[in-house]
């Protein structure tokens, strides 16, 4: 891990040009996208395709609070997470009576009404035509961008700050109501588990985390408009958590990387990219539905190497007794 974090540290002064840059800038983002869809799909086993909505939460309400308002942009991005953990409470109350299918549909149908408001609300959102010349966020006066590495390393502090945050709430109580949730909700409310305040909190949490990555994305890429936050957004995280493996950490890094670099890396087969890239998500669906980095074994615990033999010895100790 040591070794990683002085990888991602020094990565700048490899001198990649700033395509490299940006598309290095993207996988950060994608990650906190999947660690934050992971809350809610990998560890309390709701799927939502409504996250793409607190995306675009985040990245509009930070644009407007800095460029209507004036604020800077660390404020706004506060403000783009609390918005978005509001719209994440809005939207995690129908997950008390709905779960499956009906509560991916409610989540896709906020997503497409956000996107809807945010095209026609023009005085606002300006349309279709989106907002252009996002200002750049700044530090002690310094502007943060592409070519000072200013932004690779605010999108690593933020990714850090994300994946510390995940990794303390699933070690806590909260992490293990949620795991007891996905295995089994009964059992978990006969534990005395308030199933309601976990599902509700996984969501404000997860789209608290969306929309800081959105308020991030936005000043990063200088405009946005309502085609940037569609359905293919919704379903790329979610290959994202499925190719890496659900309910792990690892997992969300791995497929953001994987599924980011994979459409630049294959531009030479053009015609055939999408084609290849849905095989392989059926494959892994088919062959590995646990994901690349998923774990082992579905049991909670891994057994040690001689377990079986333990268990075998222990089996046989009541018959030894008898005979």
């Amino acid at each position: 891990m040591g070794a990683l974090i002085i990888l991602l540290l020094v990565i700048p002064t490899f001198g990649f040009n700033l395509f490299v840059m940006r598309l290095i800038i993207v996988i950060g983002i994608y990650c906190m996208l999947a660690l934050a869809l992971n809350l809610i799909t990998g560890y309390i086993g709701q799927l939502s395709l409504g996250n793409v909505g607190f995306y675009a939460i985040g990245a509009y309400t930070a644009t407007l609070l800095m460029m209507r308002l004036g604020w800077n942009f660390w404020l706004s991005l506060i403000a783009a997470g609390i918005f978005a953990g509001l719209a994440g409470f809005v939207v995690g109350l129908p997950a008390l009576r709905l779960k499956g299918a009906y509560l991916t549909i409610v989540t896709l149908g906020f997503a497409e009404i956000i996107r809807t408001v945010l095209m026609n609300w023009t005085s606002v959102t300006n349309g279709t035509l989106g907002i252009r010349n996002i200002p750049l966020p700044t530090i002690f006066g310094m502007r943060l961008t592409l070519a000072n590495n200013g932004l690779y390393y605010l999108m690593l502090a933020l990714l850090f700050l994300v994946s510390v945050l995940c990794w303390l709430i699933l070690r806590s109580k909260i992490g293990r109501a949620f795991i007891a949730i996905r295995e089994d909700e009964i059992a978990a409310q006969m534990m005395g588990i308030l199933i309601v305040r976990y599902k509700v909190l996984a969501f404000v949490l997860s789209a608290t985390i969306t929309g800081i990555a959105g308020a991030f994305y936005a000043p990063m890429i200088g405009y946005i408009d309502p085609n940037l936050f569609t359905f293919e957004i919704s379903s790329l995280l979610v290959s994202i958590a499925i190719l890496g493996g659900l309910g792990t950490m690892r997992g969300m890094y791995f497929g953001a990387a994987v599924l980011i670099i994979f459409p630049e890396a294959s531009r030479f087969m053009m015609e055939y990219r999408f084609a290849v890239y849905g095989l392989v998500l059926v494959l892994m669906m088919r062959f590995r539905p646990q994901g690349l980095l998923g774990w082992r074994s579905r049991l909670p615990y891994h057994f040690k190497k001689n377990i079986h033999s333990a268990l075998q010895a222990e089996s046989c100790l009541p018959q030894e007794q008898n005979n």
